[in-house]
C-alpha cells in the first residue's frame, strides 16, 4: 500500500493558482500593466483594467482578451483623485463580492534633468532652471498618492476576499522601480524620488494593515528596464505593446531588457504565495548588483 502524498499540491496550476480570482490593474492597458493583466487573465483571473483612455483599453480587450481562460474588462478611471477612486470602488462593488488582487501600476515620469556641471553655477542652471513644482507634484500624485488612495479605499473589498476564500488572502501588489533604490538620479530626480517614496509606502501599508489585524498581504515588484511607453516613448497601436531590442541593455548581467514572461513570473508569485507579505521583489536582470543601492 503506497503512502499518502501531497504531490498534487506542487503542480504549477496549484502553486500559482489565480483561477477565478478577481483582480484590478491600474494602468493595465500598456507596458508593465498589460504584462500583469495578461499574466492573470490568461491563467483564469477576471481582470479589470483601469486607464484614462477608453480606446486603448478597448483595444487591449479586442487583441488580448480573446480565447483565454479568464477575462479582461475595461474601466475608464482616474486613480489620482479621491472621487475617481471612490467611483472605482463603487463600480467593483456593484459587480463583485470581493477584490482578490489589486495591482497599483499606473505611473508617470517627467522630462530628464542633467546633473552635469563643471561648477556650482552650471549645476544650478541644469537642475534648478528647467524644473517646475508642477512636475514634482504631478509625478508624486500618480506614483505615490495614487497607490495610497487605491489601497486604502479597497481595503474592505480586499478583506472580503480573505473572508470568502479558505486559505487565500486578498493582496496588493505595488509596482515600484529599481529607480527607488539606486543612489544615482538617472536624470529623473522627481521620478526616482517618487519611487523611493513608493518603496517606503509599501512597507508602511503592509505594517499598518497587518498591525490592524487585517489579513491582506501587501508586496511590491521593483522592475528594472522593461519595454513600455515610459522607456521607449511609444507602443504599437494594435497590440499596445512596446518593444526594445535585446542589445539595448546588453551591459546588464542578464544581457537584455526584461520581457513579458519575466514580469508574469513575478506577478504570479506575488499574487499566489500566501506567506509573502511586506516584501519587495526586484526584477531587474541584475541591475542593482551592478550599480549598487
Amino acid at each position: 500500500m503506497s503512502a499518502n502524498t501531497n504531490n498534487p499540491d506542487f503542480q504549477l496550476g496549484e502553486v500559482f493558482n489565480v483561477k477565478n480570482k478577481v483582480a484590478l490593474v491600474t494602468g493595465g492597458g500598456s507596458g508593465i500593466g498589460l504584462m500583469c493583466t495578461q499574466a492573470l487573465a490568461v491563467n483564469g483571473a477576471k481582470v479589470y483594467i483601469v486607464g484614462r483612455t477608453k480606446e486603448k483599453l478597448d483595444q487591449v480587450v479586442k487583441v488580448h482578451g480573446q480565447n483565454i481562460a479568464g477575462e479582461i474588462i475595461p474601466i475608464v478611471g482616474d486613480v489620482t483623485d479621491k472621487d475617481g477612486v471612490e467611483k472605482l470602488v463603487k463600480e467593483i462593488e456593484s459587480r463583485e463580492k470581493c477584490l482578490c488582487i489589486l495591482i497599483n501600476n499606473a505611473g508617470i515620469a517627467a522630462g530628464k534633468t542633467t546633473p552635469d556641471g563643471e561648477n556650482a553655477e552650471e549645476m544650478k542652471k541644469n537642475l534648478f532652471g528647467p524644473t517646475t513644482v508642477n512636475e514634482w507634484t504631478d509625478v508624486y500624485s500618480t506614483n505615490v498618492v495614487g497607490p495610497y488612495l487605491m489601497t486604502t479605499a479597497f481595503l474592505p473589498l480586499l478583506q472580503k476576499a480573505t473572508d470568502h476564500q479558505h486559505g487565500y488572502s486578498g493582496c496588493v501588489i505595488n509596482i515600484t522601480s529599481i529607480s527607488g533604490h539606486v543612489r544615482i538620479s538617472q536624470g529623473h530626480f522627481s521620478y526616482n524620488a517618487s519611487k523611493g517614496a513608493a518603496v517606503h509606502l509599501n512597507k508602511m501599508l503592509a505594517a499598518e494593515i497587518a498591525k490592524a489585524g487585517l489579513k491582506i498581504r501587501v508586496n511590491s515588484i521593483a522592475p528594472g528596464v522593461f519595454p513600455s511607453e515610459m522607456t521607449t516613448q511609444d507602443s504599437d497601436d494594435q497590440t499596445q505593446k512596446s518593444s526594445m531590442p535585446k542589445e539595448a541593455k546588453g551591459e546588464l548581467p542578464a544581457g537584455r531588457p526584461g520581457n513579458d514572461r519575466d514580469m508574469a513570473a513575478a506577478v504570479l508569485f506575488a499574487a499566489s504565495c500566501q506567506y509573502l507579505n511586506g516584501q519587495e521583489i526586484p526584477v531587474d536582470g541584475g541591475y542593482l548588483i551592478q550599480v549598487g543601492r
